[in-house]
């Protein structure tokens, strides 16, 4: 288990780094993109051979810092390369003689060694301090495209790969423009697949040849000949960055339109072409239905109110020793009637929430329950609005119908009005004298959001009869909670109670009881449906210190949580463009945080 766990994080580091690539600027804040919203901000020759309706497309628009972004991480990995690779080798899976795998894992080794460090990082890629970057798929076939300054550097990176693995190549050329083939399939294969790499006017493609390529597409992903309808003669990009607001230098979005139009009309889009070229080797396709009339017209359709899952960044900053990033994901959607019921169910949750600079780890859900049972009932009538034809999606309008939400209503009558509930701990720590995990002190807090508070409560006690002679302090007065309820006491931990008009909180210690005494200056407003936030060095430092003074042994995992410098928050709220799942991520090299 634990040697898949590292492979897996292998390949999340590499798709991390890629996509952060293509997705990330410096210095950048959603007000800059709103002051350039007026002008055309995507310029690119590249975007000539990348088609207008290409179903996925994430781009580095403007030059990004990519030096500075790995001096700003060199210290945070936790195992060495030597441990990764060493572990991947010593897999049951690993076959010594798999001359493709020892070339792919030779490249691997050398990203791994040197994006410890940044002037060896590169030179051995032949990257400037600053590049630009852009993943495409021309149909199914993926194209990456990378500045480089050195072309030398990645053949020389390439041949040591080859002299390692016998895994080689063959030099080819295409409109006098020179490429390496390396054949990733047996010959005896019927589709045979190929990895391109070509470098021209200091841009590295990376790509693939298959059976499914015509000849004009190998022309198209290497830069000779661009496309007939492109990114460069649409203005979908600035469309995409006005829209959501993004910084305008990069932006990422799944086509969930031109995706429903290859699968219901194949010969309309290159996507389609390659998808019924690959099911014609099947004794039966199982697309064929989807292509009916019905079908084609109701898909589209459903396409055309949920168009796109878009990405972008409404703040990448970078420095030496310091990445920090506010991004966006937003599913796009023109269906009104389900906008406006998510709308109606999101809930309060408080400000400490997402207050990493003073939390450890903070939980948020809002929910206006008053709201919850109609906004459900709401999207369950519109999701069987039209009734299909399309026997797929009848099929799933059969299922919607025999799950009737009615029931909710009767479930939520007794909290209509909570608004949210959140809790905190601001801070902790442990008993390192004890032989056992011991909390020596907390500050945390749990607050409960409602229209009246304290009518909720009164409807509680009716159920709960040692609840019933408990008489709640007036609003701004903090008691004791042990005063109320018998509570067993734990050393350093003395709850506490406070009332407000909106608010009923319970905390522990000093810092917490500013924030549950200022929350009642906070009004209830719809901001968000939850919010997650966690300081890792925090949370874990605390358990892994214990844990060794106490002589237990201490999981790899958790100490390579303890030196993990990141601070995270991510969310999930309702906008007028669909629904939007936000992550804002600050991470700091360990050198940074050491005096």
């Amino acid at each position: 288990m634990k040697r898949i766990l590292i492979a897996g994080a292998l390949v999340a580091v590499a798709a991390t780094a890629g996509y952060l690539v293509t997705q990330s600027s410096t210095e950048s804040t959603a007000e800059n993109a709103s002051d350039n919203s007026d002008n055309n901000v995507v310029n690119s020759a590249v975007l000539n051979y990348i088609p207008e309706n290409t179903p996925i497309f994430s781009g580095q628009l403007t030059p990004f810092p990519i030096k500075d972004y790995i001096n700003s991480i060199a210290d945070t990995y936790s195992a060495s390369p030597d441990e990764i690779m060493s572990s991947i080798y010593a897999s049951e899976s690993y076959d010594p003689s798999n001359s493709k795998a020892n070339f792919f894992l030779a490249l691997i080794q050398r990203y791994l060694s040197t994006m410890q460090d940044a002037d060896a990082f590169m030179t051995t890629f032949g990257l400037a301090e600053e590049l630009q970057a852009y993943f495409y798929t021309l149909g199914m076939i993926p194209v990456f495209k990378i500045d480089v300054i050195n072309p030398d550097a990645i053949w020389v990176l390439l041949d040591e790969a080859e002299a390692k693995s016998s895994f080689t190549h063959e030099q080819r050329q295409i409109k006098q423009r020179d490429y390496r083939a390396y054949q990733l399939t047996d010959t005896t294969e019927t589709t045979q697949l190929e990895l391109i790499i070509s470098q021209h006017d200091n841009i590295l493609t990376i790509t693939f040849n298959s059976g499914l390529n015509d000849p004009i597409l190998l022309e198209n992903a290497l830069g000779l000949t661009p496309v007939e309808r492109s990114l460069a003669d649409a203005n979908t990009l600035n469309d995409l960055i006005k829209k959501h607001q993004f910084t305008e230098q990069s932006i990422g979005y799944l086509n969930h339109q031109a995706m429903i139009q290859a699968i219901t009309s194949p010969d309309e889009s290159l996507l389609g072409q390659h998808i019924a070229k690959l099911m014609s080797s099947q004794s039966e396709d199982p697309l064929l239905i989807y292509q009916q009339p019905d079908c084609k017209a109701e898909l589209t359709g459903i396409a055309s109110n949920w168009p796109r899952t878009v990405f972008g960044f409404n703040q990448f900053d970078i420095n030496n020793d310091n990445t920090t990033f506010d991004m966006s994901m937003v599913v796009e959607s023109n269906n009104q009637t389900i906008l406006t019921a998510l709308t109606q169910m999101t809930g309060f949750i408080p400000a400490y929430v997402s207050d990493l600079n003073n939390t450890v780890l903070a939980l948020g859900i809002g929910l206006d329950v008053g709201s919850l049972s109609p906004a459900i009932n709401n999207i369950w009538n519109e999701l069987q609005q039209p009734s299909y034809t399309c026997p797929p999606l009848q099929q799933i309008q059969a299922a919607i119908q025999q799950n009737n939400p009615a029931m909710l209503g009767v479930m939520t009558a007794m909290a209509n009005e909570v608004k949210g509930v959140s809790g905190a701990v601001i801070d902790y720590s442990l008993d390192e004298s004890q032989s056992e995990l011991t909390i020596k002190s907390l500050d945390a807090i749990i607050s409960l959001s409602a229209d009246d508070p304290r009518a909720l409560y009164n409807i509680i006690a009716t159920f709960r009869p040692e609840l019933a002679n408990v008489k709640l302090p007036a609003n701004g007065n903090v008691v004791e909670l042990s005063s109320l309820i018998p509570i067993t006491p734990m050393p350093g931990i003395n709850p506490k109670l406070i009332m407000h008009k909106e608010h009923m909180v319970i905390f522990n210690g000093d810092n917490a009881e500013k924030i549950a005494i200022n929350q009642g200056d906070e009004p209830i407003t719809a901001t968000g449906i939850y919010s997650l936030s966690i300081d890792y060095s925090k949370a874990f430092t605390p358990l892994v210190t214990a844990a060794e003074l106490s002589g237990q042994e201490v999981p790899q995992e958790l100490l390579d949580l303890k030196d993990y410098n990141l601070r995270l928050n991510t969310g999930l709220q309702i906008n007028e463009q669909g629904i939007e799942a936000r992550s804002y991520i600050n991470l700091k090299s360990n050198s940074a945080t050491k005096p």
